[in-house]
């Protein structure tokens, strides 16, 4: 007997056949006595015409003030994917029962939108699943301590399921998507992308981190904090796919680097001409942070050496952009900065791999493969399992070609 929570995103839920053929597929796989929980997302694009009324209300429905009521917005495409699912499985024979995040017990914090579980307590899944059925959850969402719907943000569903399968103490816990595991590259991009049967956390961490949208990544920290393996499986076929773990089983460890990760929803915010004394980068990134927004590869260049003023350029999420670009044109004027520069067309690519520490000239290479794909590098940022460079997105397809080529020829 397995306890088993399984995972399907929107596309994997698009349709009322696709909802049907999910549920035949986790019965037809079912042993009798395994305990099944099942997380969805909101069906296809769902979320986006949710978004999409709102912006028939106000064409920036992220404001501050809409918050909460996105929240209770949003979190309907979920329920309805939870109720028909489990309509389905009852079709087919088998009860089932529905829940949203709220009725499992997943507290989160009051920060609409972006939302982070702070427990689970999952007596009523325990107590459905001891009655026989299959329960159906609704991912993406919990209820903060006034019982008020609050959304996880981008992958959140992911989250969800992982950091339930943890709570229950599941066996596994199983991500299915549109593509069969974890790839050295995204496969849309690179036609020789290479399958891994295993991957780190680690290593799943920072590419999730970096980019490769196949995960997210306060998923993969809630596997590696319950020790709960990952199982990246593709809904429409069969194959084994890639197993994210503590290390690795199966395959050889002899090699320099994993995969190549990209990102395209990024923005580059580049504050002007500010005083090069102590505080100031903390003014502009406390003002940041308290706005709940990530920021991701600071440089700080000199700009006047004699008049000892610098430039501080960073990186944000282009969903996040609006918002930042209003907090840091107020601290750029509270600091007597020059001016703030914003642009778009930037583009994130990494590569990621435990292998590369200890092995001199990975960086060189990598910023060699760029360099014959005439690919300009604007920002270069390192960790001790990766290394990143800001690029123009024009050129992303190029660029990850070429460093895929580097580290992956045949």
């Amino acid at each position: 007997m397995a306890l088993i929570v399984k995972k399907f995103g929107g596309s994997s839920v698009a349709t009322t056949e696709k909802i049907l053929n999910v549920a035949k597929r986790i019965l037809g796989e079912k042993k009798p006595e395994d305990k099944i929980v099942v997380v969805v997302s909101a069906m296809g694009d769902s979320t986006d015409n949710l978004i999409t009324l709102a912006e028939g209300i106000d064409n920036q429905p992220y404001r501050a003030q809409y918050l909460r009521e996105m929240d209770m917005l949003l979190t309907t495409g979920e329920q309805i994917s939870i109720a028909l699912l489990a309509m389905a499985f009852q079709k087919l024979g088998h009860p089932a029962i529905s829940l949203t995040g709220s009725m499992i017990g997943m507290r989160t914090n009051s920060i609409h939108t972006k939302g982070r579980i702070l427990g689970i307590n999952p007596k009523r899944v325990h107590e459905e699943l001891e009655k026989g059925n299959i329960v159906v959850v609704a991912g993406f969402q919990g209820a903060d301590k006034f019982g008020d719907p609050v959304t996880l943000g981008r992958g959140g569903s992911d989250t969800s399921a992982v950091a339930l399968a943890g709570a229950l103490k599941a066996d596994e816990c199983e991500i299915f998507t549109d593509v069969d595991g974890v790839y050295s590259a995204d496969p849309r991009i690179v036609k020789n992308a290479r399958r891994m049967k295993e991957i780190t956390y680690v290593e799943m961490l920072e590419m999730a981190r970096l980019g490769a949208g196949v995960m997210n990544p306060r998923s993969v920290e809630m596997g590696q904090y319950f020790n709960i393996p990952i199982h990246v499986r593709s809904t429409f076929t069969n194959t084994a796919g890639t197993i994210i773990r503590e290390d690795y089983t199966l395959e050889d460890k002899d090699f320099e680097i994993r995969g190549v990760a990209h990102d395209q929803k990024v923005a580059k915010v580049a504050v002007l001409g500010v005083d090069n004394t102590p505080g100031i980068a903390h003014t502009i990134f406390a003002a940041l942070a308290d706005a709940n927004i990530d920021v991701d590869m600071i440089v700080q260049s000199i700009r006047n050496i004699e008049k000892n003023i610098t430039d501080m350029v960073f990186t944000v999420a282009l969903d996040d952009l609006p918002e930042a670009k209003k907090v840091v044109d107020a601290v750029a004027e509270k600091i007597n900065a020059i001016g703030v520069l914003v642009e778009e067309d930037v583009a994130k690519v990494s590569i990621v791999g435990a292998g590369m520490l200890g092995s001199p000239g990975v960086a060189a290479r990598m910023f060699g493969a760029l360099a014959k794909a005439n690919v300009n590098i604007d920002i270069i940022s390192t960790s001790e399992i990766s290394v990143s460079c800001l690029i123009k997105a024009s050129q992303l397809t190029e660029a990850v070609n070429s460093i895929h080529d580097e580290f992956f020829a045949d």
